[in-house]
Order: C-alpha cells, then structure tokens, then sequence
C-alpha cells in the first residue's frame, strides 16, 4: 500500500493499537480495510477479522487486502456488530486479543449495552477494546471539533458503566479510549 494513501489518523491508531504478530484482532466498521493492510503488515501467526455492515466496504478491503486474504491473516465480513455471532468468526475456545473501531459512531450516540455484552464475550484474558475518534491534524468542521472534545467523557460513561477500566490517549486531533474489563 502507497503511504500517501494511508490517512494520518489511521496510521496514528494502528501505532496505538500496537499490534503483535500473533495477536488475534477484530476491526468493527473496516470501511476500505486500510487498517487491516497495515495490521496485516505485521502480523505472523496472527489474524485480523474485519467486519463492515457496508457490502460496499467489504468489496473495497477485499480488493485491497486480496494477499492477506489469501494468506489467512484477514477475514473480512459483511455483517453489524449487533448481528455478529462469535461462533461466526472464532473457534470454540478462541478469543481476540483486541478489538477496535475508528469513528464508529455507535458507541457514543447511544448507549451500546447489548454491543458491550457482546465484546465482553469475544475478548480473551488480557484483552482490551480501542475506540478511535478523529481525523487527524486536517481543519474539521467545528461540529467535529466539538465532537471530538466530548466523545471520550461519553464513551468512558458507557464503558465503566459496563465494567470497563478505561484510559484515555490523545494524539494531534484523534483519540484513543481504550478499555479492558476490570478484574
């Protein structure tokens, strides 16, 4: 993949992410699966499993990311969390180191309850849940600014009101609210 075609705040999230080589991933909303080319990049025995509700989406991560689909370290599904059925993407005893979303609005525009109860079960020992908002260093639209300001208080609301522990990081116009399960 072309850097120049890689935007600012993807890059940013999959530094944050830091992804292992063998770390188990799932993408919720991969749009074009920009994400999943890079993550993939550094992946030996791992695997990313990216899901969209767009088919459009899925169609374009597919075309992007041909090689590591073939390779086994993507799979890319046309499906919405809601709808998501573990025993759709993971073995019976498998679980996924981290899950994430990059502006995906869900998790902030409504309480996510039942997307949170689903998470729980498909998150291993250890693992943690990164929710990106932002686009990098780019002049928004101020309601973006604005928005970009409150999501972290909303999103750390819904996710200790779920039994989360949460950390906040901030980059150059895009966060990171990261969440693993308290113990």
């Amino acid at each position: 993949m072309a850097i120049s075609a890689v935007p600012e705040h993807v890059w940013w999230a999959v530094e944050t992410l830091d992804p292992g080589p063998d770390d188990q991933l799932l993408e919720i909303g991969c749009g074009p699966g920009v994400a999943v080319s890079l993550i993939c990049e550094l992946l030996v025995g791992g695997r990313i499993v990216a899901i969209d509700r767009s088919a459009t989406a899925i169609s374009r991560a597919t075309r992007r990311n041909a090689q590591h689909l073939a390779s086994g370290k993507a799979v890319l599904e046309t499906v919405a969390l809601e709808e998501l059925r573990p025993s759709d993407v993971l073995g019976e005893s498998e679980r996924f180191d981290k899950i994430f979303a990059m502006n995906v609005n869900l998790f902030w525009v409504r309480s996510p309850a039942k997307e949170l109860e689903l998470i729980k079960r498909l998150l291993g020992p250890g693992g943690a849940l990164y929710l990106f908002y932002g686009y990098g260093r780019r002049p928004l639209p101020r309601k973006d600014n604005e928005n970009t300001s409150r999501v972290p208080g909303i999103l750390t609301g819904h996710l200790t009101d779920r039994g989360f522990a949460v950390e906040v990081t901030r980059g150059q116009g895009v966060v990171c609210v990261a969440a693993a399960l308290q113990a």
